[in-house]
């Protein structure tokens, strides 16, 4: 991306389950959700949203090949958007195993997010 406008950050957790979707996924929605931009599109190509890039940057604890891209991908409803998966996040106790929650083990997955907005 040669124009980097927003940098957002976020962080999600499963704390059941271990599913690095679960936990991406929240990462994703916290990083943008409580953003607005209502000038993004004046400063885009052409002033329109289809010409904005998005790159989502995963921190992951575990279980990288686990991870449904197209889900995070249609998390942004604009432009084209590209994700990246790097070690990270963290895997620790969540002092309880719950096996109705569809635990395998007391560990709980936190994921960081980093979504860079531009064109």
């Amino acid at each position: 991306m040669e124009n980097i406008l927003f940098i957002e950050t976020g962080m999600g957790i499963d704390v059941h389950g271990q599913d690095v979707n679960v936990a991406s996924e929240r990462a994703v929605t916290n990083a943008i959700h409580y953003n607005s931009m209502p000038g993004v599109r004046t400063m885009l190509p052409d002033n329109s949203l289809n010409n904005m890039h998005v790159y989502v940057k995963l921190a992951i604890p575990e279980d990288h090949d686990q991870l449904n891209e197209e889900n995070i991908k249609a998390l942004i409803p604009y432009g084209t958007v590209t994700v990246e998966v790097m070690n990270g996040g963290m895997a620790t106790t969540s002092g309880i195993y719950l096996e109705d929650q569809q635990d395998t083990n007391d560990l709980m997955y936190i994921v960081n997010a980093v979504v860079e907005v531009g064109y």
